[in-house]
């Protein structure tokens, strides 16, 4: 088989970004990409590593790296590509390679260990094509036909398709024609994706708590309301539930009007009556355009001095599920008032954001803690609470290296003393997107985008 072919000489890496460069390293020689498009990268990345396949007249063996993570393959001097795992080839095929090329593995499923007398040919993938042929072998003798019932059959596939890779290298060579099968990162973004984008009986409501300031629980309601709104077409609104002024407002687009949750419960009466249309809802809410859930904002008055009584939280919710189906909540940091308390009788899933300093981690830790003492629903929700430990920092741009470290370490405790006590836990990498300014999803890094689709997905499971 090729693999078998392919020796630890020349060491080849090779490297793809999503910007449209890469570079292959072939025994400390560095050859940098630049291309219009991954896949161009890709084409001229292939051409090297062939070209030195076939002035060693064997196939070679190539470390990939790409945002998906890292991969080993393996490229003929013809140009064929196969994909294998990170192992070393075992002892018996160190001292008996096979003495002639074979043909591939398939690319689209992990090689095999090298084929003993009598095994089947592996399949061939040239260059381009799209589909591997198989050679299958002989069938056994047919066993007499027994008449069977038309209730036990069904011409129904019971397994879903798994589509090739679209993200890294699998992804770019999936493009060019080889079908490669999904990196197991790219197999759990799907999954978190599919977990995100799913459709559930009667509306649902999240807490989003921490009675510290600056535990990132604004940040934390935009984008799990972004992030569910956008995959599963839901109608979402993310209400501010602050006693008095909160900042929800701040951090979001406005409307064209300054309607708050005040205005919208004097005017519940009309919007709870059976002959309302839908679209009134518009009228008290600030959509987000780009990231498709609306605001409910609190009350914006300096000079007002009203507090949100737990009545009007039932009022406000009572509205708000007639016309969405997710609602997502910020509060304030007295978990002693009224408004506050009466979010938690409604509350389906709750979430505690908390940065990695140790007096927000304190205030999420004694916030769980208040809520599990009060035993029944509360309890209930603390133990199945998602924590999500945000690394962001004003100061992170100016840390050196061993700051840094310091900081994801930091994170990275907090985070493994919240684990036995809650649901879930996810950490947040640092991204400056989210310290000012209004937070838009698609100003995230990548990286950071991943973290919160895992947080979100997280959320999800709980509903």
């Amino acid at each position: 088989m090729m693999e078998t072919q392919a020796l630890d000489f020349p060491k080849i890496d090779a490297v793809l970004r999503a910007n449209g460069t890469g570079e292959v390293t072939i025994n400390g020689t560095s050859h940098a990409i630049q291309a219009d498009d991954e896949a161009s990268v890709l084409r001229e990345a292939l051409r090297l590593i062939t070209d030195t396949a076939a002035q060693l007249g064997r196939p070679v063996k190539v470390s990939t790296t790409d945002p998906d993570g890292q991969g080993l393959i393996v490229v003929s001097p013809e140009g064929l590509v196969s994909e294998t795992a990170l192992a070393k080839p075992s002892p018996r095929r160190q001292k008996n390679p096979e003495p002639a090329l074979s043909a591939p593995a398939p690319v689209h499923a992990p090689v095999e260990p090298a084929a003993e007398e009598g095994d089947p040919p592996a399949a061939r993938v040239t260059f381009g094509a799209a589909v591997s042929h198989v050679q299958e072998p002989a069938p056994a003798a047919a066993e007499p036909l027994t008449r069977r019932s038309l209730k036990e059959t069904s011409f129904l596939v019971s397994a879903p398709v798994l589509e090739p890779a679209m993200r890294g290298w699998r992804g770019a060579l999936t493009r060019l024609g080889f079908r490669m099968e999904p990196s197991p990162e790219e197999l759990t973004e799907r999954e978190d994706i599919r977990t995100v984008s799913q459709h559930w009986p009667g509306p649902r409501t999240v807490a989003v708590v921490n009675r510290k300031g600056g535990a990132n629980k604004t940040p934390t309601v935009v984008m799990l309301s972004a992030i569910l709104a956008r995959y599963s077409g839901a109608a979402t609104v993310a209400w501010d539930n602050n006693e008095s002024q909160g900042t929800l407002g701040w951090r979001t687009e406005q409307g064209g009007h300054n309607n708050s949750v005040l205005d919208l419960i004097d005017s519940s009466q009309t919007l709870l009556s059976p002959g309302t249309n839908a679209a009134e809802i518009a009228r008290f809410v600030h959509h987000q355009t780009l990231d498709k859930f609306d605001v409910l904002r609190s009350d914006e008055n300096d000079e007002g001095d009203h507090e949100v009584t737990a009545e009007e939280v039932d009022i406000a919710h009572q509205v708000l599920t007639r016309y969405y189906r997710l609602i997502v909540m910020d509060s304030g940091n007295t978990a002693r008032s009224a408004n506050w308390r009466q979010m938690i009788t409604h509350t389906n899933q709750l979430v505690v954001p908390v940065t990695a300093i140790e007096d927000r981690a304190e205030a999420a830790r004694l916030t769980l803690q208040t809520l599990e003492s009060r035993g029944g629903h509360d309890a209930e929700l603390a133990r199945n609470a998602v924590v999500i430990v945000s690394e962001s920092t004003d100061a992170k741009r100016s840390m050196s290296g061993d700051a840094l470290k310091r900081a994801q370490d930091e994170a990275r405790r907090i985070a493994d003393g919240f684990a036995p006590h809650v649901r879930a836990v996810v950490r947040i990498p640092y991204d400056p997107a989210l310290v000012n300014g209004p937070i838009r999803y698609d100003a995230l890094q990548p990286a950071t985008q991943r973290a919160w689709l895992a947080a979100a997905a997280a959320v999800a499971k709980g509903f």
